[in-house]
């Protein structure tokens, strides 16, 4: 019986021990190698939040801030921490100064659509004033589950450049794919112009912040003293090309019409101004309450103040495509430099006349441009079709093409901006699906609109500006870029930096330099004339099979040394020399000479105060009905009563070196 004793007392010590052990174990696996338990408590006292970087700013390229950061308290909530039993939802919503149907309608969501989670913190309120921000600061601990975030939205101090400046916008779940780990729920993200073409540069890196909370869950100071916490890294600050008061100046310029405008440094192929038209503030879409109503209302404006004309409009170029027939013809031996042109008011064929307007015969190729005759260019470029036979017009096409894609025509120019159009430069193939051969296929005559910049041509703003640079640097460009340099000396992308040259020599290019010298001193663009400096341009009239024709024309200045290569393109607005010239001029002379000369004055304010808002929306409206009607058959020629034109009806052309001509109606 003793012994039976003794035996229950070891198994009992034995039970204890195990027991003990056990526990000791269970400890020790809690305290030292499972911190699931400490992190479920941690996550009851510690408050993780996220610190937001200041995005990069961005500078014009005379270190101009142009695009900045502002403070702003966004309050923030995570739904399943919200007592919505016991909350004061009335203190609340005076504090913030909101209705009870304002604050059902900012907690509840769309929880099935992927971009809301009762889990994560998402925006309730944006923008909270500083005296609401003090006010809420005070009662913040009654109110668990909300929380103040400090973040940066974006300024624009001179509330100009709206499409190429860009946006931001808060992330969507596709945005929060793309981006492999970057973005959360409630991040802002470049979502247009250079805010996101450079947004990996600009937007900076995250951090976070451990806070402490007492048992109230009120906030009462850093966990550990912020040992943990890890420092928002700011983006690079970004040095744009443009220079901001040309930018702002050709804005002004444009106002109440359609169009758009690009200026490019030609040495560089940075671009100085880019402007479309109609724009707005940018101010109106940085993060404010009512931002959702205002970005509505200009999607759906018919003017389309979103769809930006520098790059994704394609226009056909009309007139100032002659310096291009001019290259070519002179690069492939078709056109003879000294050789004129007799006029008697158009070109024949086929017992049909396509008009020119009444102007004596050009006694040269500087003639021909100066006083853009299309009888001349009609020739020109069907010699160039025709060099290798009527009948092989093939080969002659796909030459001229070449030398097109040589000055980056129907291809992309590789902007550092999104949405780049590529144009359309017709060659053989295209032309044979239009023409199948065994319909008769086509020859130089069918496609001679071509040679006016009319027909299936199409070119966006910014490869007008690039070929204007182009023929400025006698031959060579570099691609056309928004990015001068980064301030911590971050480089730009290389590509940037490469050096096309075109095939045609440098002493045909000199002589095109004259042609558009002489169209701006005594031919069809006198208008463009600077005060002491020459300016070397071309004027073009585009057709518009919808409407009223446009207003073309590019340029560079000065003649030698250029500064600026231009192109200004305004819908239905007529002649090339009562709006595009005018204002490409004004820009030239506000760029080189920092002011605009007295007696050019009334002409600033003719363009200033001309709307053209009413003609488009008639056009656009016009067009509408037209669309709905069969398409006529297409002609094997163009139609001679549509050859546009560069000149107005009665305008005298002068000149410095021959009497004056007077000049009548001029499609070109």
């Amino acid at each position: 019986m003793l012994q039976s004793g003794l035996d229950r007392q070891r198994n009992i010590q034995i039970v204890l021990i195990v027991s003990a052990l056990a526990l000791i174990f269970k400890a020790a696996q809690l305290q030292l190698f499972d911190d699931s338990f400490r992190r479920r408590a941690d996550a009851t006292t510690i408050e993780k939040l996220t610190v937001y970087p200041p995005r990069g700013l961005v500078f014009d390229r005379n270190n101009k801030l142009i695009v900045n950061n502002e403070a702003t308290y966004d309050l923030m909530v995570t739904y399943n921490q919200v007592d919505l039993k016991n909350m004061d939802v009335a203190k609340f919503c005076q504090i913030l100064g909101i209705s009870k149907d304002d604050y059902k309608l900012n907690l509840t969501k769309d929880w099935k659509s992927g971009k809301f989670s009762r889990s994560v913190p998402f925006v309730f309120l944006k923008k909270l004033s500083i005296a609401t921000y003090a006010r809420l600061q005070e009662s913040l601990y009654e109110f668990p589950g909300f929380f103040v975030q400090v973040r940066n939205i974006r300024g624009y101090p001179y509330h100009t450049g709206a499409h190429v400046l860009g946006y931001i916008n808060e992330v969507d779940p596709r945005d929060i794919e793309r981006g492999a780990g970057v973005y959360e729920s409630g991040d802002y993200i470049g979502a247009a112009g250079l805010e996101s073409e450079y947004e990996s540069y600009l937007r900076g890196e995250k951090g976070t912040t451990s806070l402490l909370k007492d048992n109230l869950g009120r906030i009462v100071g850093k966990y550990k003293g912020g040992q943990f916490d890890l420092a928002a890294v700011a983006g690079h600050d970004l040095i744009s090309s443009i220079d901001i008061d040309l930018q702002s100046y050709g804005e002004y310029l444009m106002q109440n019409k359609t169009g758009s405008v690009v200026a490019i440094e030609p040495k560089t192929g940075q671009i100085l101004a880019m402007i479309s038209g109609p724009t707005y503030d940018p101010n109106l879409l940085t993060m404010t309450q009512n931002r959702g109503q205002i970005f509505s209302a200009l999607l759906t404006d018919p003017l389309k103040p979103f769809f930006d004309r520098t790059v994704m409009a394609k226009y056909p170029p009309g007139s100032i495509f002659k310096t291009l027939i001019t290259l070519t013809g002179l690069q492939e031996g078709t056109l003879n430099p000294d050789k004129g042109q007799g006029c008697n008011g158009g070109y024949f064929y086929a017992g049909r006349l396509y008009k020119c307007h009444n102007h004596a015969g050009v006694g040269d190729a500087v003639d021909a441009l100066a006083y853009s005759c299309n009888t001349y260019y009609f020739t020109e470029f069907r010699n160039i079709v025709d060099k290798f036979g009527f009948s092989n017009p093939h080969k002659g096409l796909d030459v001229f093409a070449k030398y097109c894609k040589e000055f980056g025509l129907g291809t992309r120019l590789g902007i550092d901006y999104p949405n780049e159009s590529s144009g359309n430069i017709p060659n053989s193939a295209y032309y044979d699906k239009i023409y199948p051969r065994n319909l008769g296929s086509w020859h130089s005559p069918t496609i001679m609109s071509l040679g006016i910049g009319q027909g299936e041509i199409q070119m966006t703003t910014l490869q007008m500006a690039n070929l204007a640079a182009c023929i400025a640097n006698k031959g060579y460009w570099f691609p056309p870029h928004l990015a001068k340099q980064f301030r911590d000396g971050a480089p730009i992308p290389e590509q940037f930096y490469e050096k096309h040259q075109v095939s045609i020599e440098q002493r045909y290019f000199e002589l095109v330099q004259e042609g558009m010298a002489e169209c701006v001193n005594r031919g069809t663009a006198r208008i463009a004339q600077v005060p002491g400096i020459q300016v070397c341009g071309k004027t073009g009239t585009s057709q518009n099979p919808h409407g009223d024709d446009h207003s073309v024309f590019f340029a560079f200045a000065p003649k030698e040394n250029p500064k600026i290569a231009i192109a200004v393109y305004v819908e239905n607005a007529g002649w090339g020399a009562s709006y595009a010239a005018p204002i490409a001029g004004l820009m030239i002379e506000k760029l080189l000479n920092d002011t605009i000369a007295t007696d050019r004055l009334p002409v600033q304010e003719r363009m200033v105060k001309a709307n053209l808002i009413d003609k488009f929306l008639k056009n656009k409206a016009e067009a509408k009905i037209r669309s709905a009607a069969p398409a006529p058959k297409r002609d094997s020629l163009p139609d001679p009563k549509e050859v546009p034109s560069d000149v107005p009806e009665g305008t005298t052309t002068t000149s410095v070196t021959t009497p004056v001509r007077v000049v009548g109606r001029q499609k070109k």
